[in-house]
């Protein structure tokens, strides 16, 4: 089997240099491209890639997987401010590029994973399995200043998941008689409240807080080193081949959902 030609999209970016690095020490991966800042996205600077990794930023995020799309080749993406509508309009793409008689699911795959830290993604799961059986929760989110949005990927994405599990538990909103001051509670991600902290020192880091008349539940994880995010990109990137249509979370490459 040939190797997997891969291309990165914000190269000289933090992600993406480690990206670059763990995609050239792989064994059956083949780095042909590093995109950055004022490089345009096509068929031609992708240079033959299988798949392309976008670690750029949210303000593009989502022309460049157009691009890569209109390119033919398969994308794996870490950056986050995604939101339904920018996901819908590429689910909408891929199903413009099926082949007749795929159900809308062609041969192109995209998987938007608002986090590859292993670590992150299990803690994930295990709060949507958690849900159901608090009566409160609120999920904080922890990470170094120089993050562009809030709250995180990965916190909307937990505090959805367990808005979802919530829901179909029959369970109402949290208990909160807060009346003035709402703006010190954080976002609510579909009635789930977000804290974000941006503080220098820290990578990323999460908690997830679930309570009950007497008891506490908390699920914390943290990301000390980009490094550590490098072998979920290498299950995408190997994954995403094989998953045509739209994968919306590393946990579904892990048999996680």
């Amino acid at each position: 089997m040939s190797d997997i030609k891969v291309a990165v999209l914000g190269a000289a970016g933090r992600m993406g240099t480690q990206a670059c690095a763990a995609v050239e020490a792989a064994d059956g991966l083949d780095l042909v491209a590093r995109l950055d800042h004022g490089d345009t996205v096509s068929r031609d600077t992708l240079a033959g890639a299988d798949v392309a990794v976008d670690f750029t930023v949210p303000a593009v995020t989502e022309a460049n997987v157009h691009a890569v799309l209109d390119a033919g080749v398969h994308a794996v993406v870490g950056t986050t401010g995604w939101d339904d509508d920018s996901r819908a309009r590429v689910a909408a793409h891929l199903a413009e590029l099926s082949p007749r008689g795929t159900g809308g699911r062609g041969s192109l795959g995209v998987l938007i994973a608002p986090n590859f830290g292993l670590s992150a993604v299990l803690a994930m799961t295990f709060a949507a399995k958690a849900a159901r059986y608090f009566e409160s929760a609120e999920v904080i989110e922890l990470h170094h200043p120089n993050k562009v949005d809030a709250p995180s990927g990965t916190a909307r994405h937990t505090a959805a998941a367990i808005a979802t599990a919530r829901a179909e538990a029959g369970l109402g909103p949290s208990p909160d008689a807060t009346e003035a001051g709402w703006e010190a509670r954080g976002a609510d991600v579909d009635g789930v409240r977000v804290h974000a902290v941006r503080l220098r020192g820290l990578v990323a880091h999460e908690e997830i807080l679930f309570g009950n008349e007497g008891e506490q539940l908390i699920i914390r994880q943290d990301s000390f080193d980009r490094a550590s995010f490098m072998p979920g990109v290498l299950l995408a990137v190997r994954s995403v081949v094989s998953r045509p249509g739209l994968t919306v979370g590393l946990e579904h490459v892990l048999d996680l959902s």
